[in-house]
């Protein structure tokens, strides 16, 4: 019989290939991670700002990253809406024939179950909505989970983040559908039905993730050009 210390040796030299196994594999496929959530990241910005406009088109990780570089300039700016090479809050912008076509903003929050992340792109103008993407989140499958598609998000298309008396007021989820007699109504948006708690959480949220860039889109609005 082989003794208790053989068998403990054998059982303490398999850890020890296993573990060393375990750790090449994750360091050779770091690389390979960064890059698929750096792609992923590229991939919902350009989202957003409705890049490309064809929305079956399927982009390869390549085409994806060399359509980003081409079209999309990120900077930082601070608490003043200024463009920093600091600290600040990230904006991603996208360009026609160097001129600004769109920013698209992070946003994120709690929602109901979980915390939502994704990015709302403005118009040239700095006030009107251009799209929403929405791709990380754990809200309920056929209910809040509905947020990410885009017979949800297509609803933010065109409206306005300002009132008329230049105020921001971002977009509201209302519950049910938004009556378009109400003064409010190019700032609101229909409620996913039996989701009203999501709803209320990306309120706040947006709210607030709006609020914060809001001296960077008062400059734009009054005409500054910010590249």
């Amino acid at each position: 019989m082989r003794s208790n210390v053989y068998i403990l040796s054998f059982m303490a030299g398999i850890t020890i290939v296993l573990g060393f196994l375990l750790s090449f594999a994750a360091t050779s496929l770091q690389g390979l991670q960064t890059f698929n959530i750096e792609i992923d990241k590229k991939k919902n910005i350009l989202s957003s700002l409705n890049i490309p406009q064809d929305k079956a088109l399927q982009l390869t990780p390549e085409e994806i990253e060399q359509l980003f570089e081409d079209k999309i300039t990120e900077i930082k700016v601070d608490a003043d809406g200024i463009k920093t090479d600091g600290d600040g809050n990230y904006i991603y912008i996208s360009t026609i024939d160097g001129k600004a076509s769109g920013y698209s903003i992070p946003i994120s929050g709690k929602g109901l179950w979980s915390t939502i992340y994704g990015y709302i792109a403005l118009e040239a103008d700095g006030e009107t909505v251009k799209g929403i993407k929405f791709y990380q989140h754990g809200e309920t499958p056929g209910l809040g989970g509905e947020i990410e598609k885009e017979w949800f998000t297509s609803n933010f298309v065109g409206k306005k983040i300002y009132n008329e008396n230049g105020d921001m007021i971002s977009i509201e989820i209302v519950k049910g559908h938004v009556n378009p007699k109400n003064v409010n109504a190019n700032h609101q948006v229909d409620g996913i039905s039996g989701s009203t708690l999501t709803g209320r959480g990306m309120n706040k949220f947006l709210k607030e993730d709006l609020n914060r860039y809001k001296p960077f889109l008062d400059r734009i609005r009054f005409g500054e050009v910010v590249i």
